[in-house]
């Protein structure tokens, strides 16, 4: 699983299993936009990074991996919208899906910045609290949409 090549010119997929199960493609350009599905805390095999440890319950009992999750899901984006030619700078919205806010706010201004390659990124930003995610483990999810060529305006 790589995502060196999308599926055609237009739709890019990993090649993990719930890609398959749930039916969606990772990304999808239309125009000079890309829509960027939730990304989060995997590698390229689909192995979940940096995992939150559960509860009895099955319920994350620990929210310290936040900002490494953080990190791994923007360069999961970036590698994505390198398929299309277009970088993060290229990203005008993105939304984050988080367990904790208080654990995503501790991490988030440092881990987006390093992300972006810049303390102020233009990407307008949105910061969501949820009560679950797909993978148990799993603290953040992040979607984008991107214009290439917007970084260049």
């Amino acid at each position: 699983m790589a995502a060196s090549r999308p599926f055609n010119d237009d739709t890019a997929y990993w090649g993990v299993p719930w890609e398959d199960s749930y039916g969606y493609p990772q990304a999808r350009r239309v125009g000079n936009e890309i829509f960027v599905s939730g990304q989060f805390n995997h590698d390229e095999e689909g192995n979940l990074v940096a995992p939150a440890p559960l509860d009895a319950d099955g319920r994350p009992s620990d929210y310290s991996s936040m900002g490494e999750q953080m990190r791994v899901s923007y360069d999961n984006i970036s590698k994505l919208l390198a398929l299309y030619g277009a970088t993060l700078q290229d990203v005008v919205e993105e939304t984050l899906y988080v367990l904790d806010m208080d654990a995503a706010f501790a991490v988030v201004g440092k881990v987006r910045k390093a992300a972006y390659g810049t303390e102020r990124p233009q990407a307008a930003s949105n910061i969501i609290g949820v009560s679950r995610l797909a993978q148990r483990p799993q603290l953040i999810e992040i979607v984008c949409r991107a214009v290439i060529g917007a970084q260049s305006r």
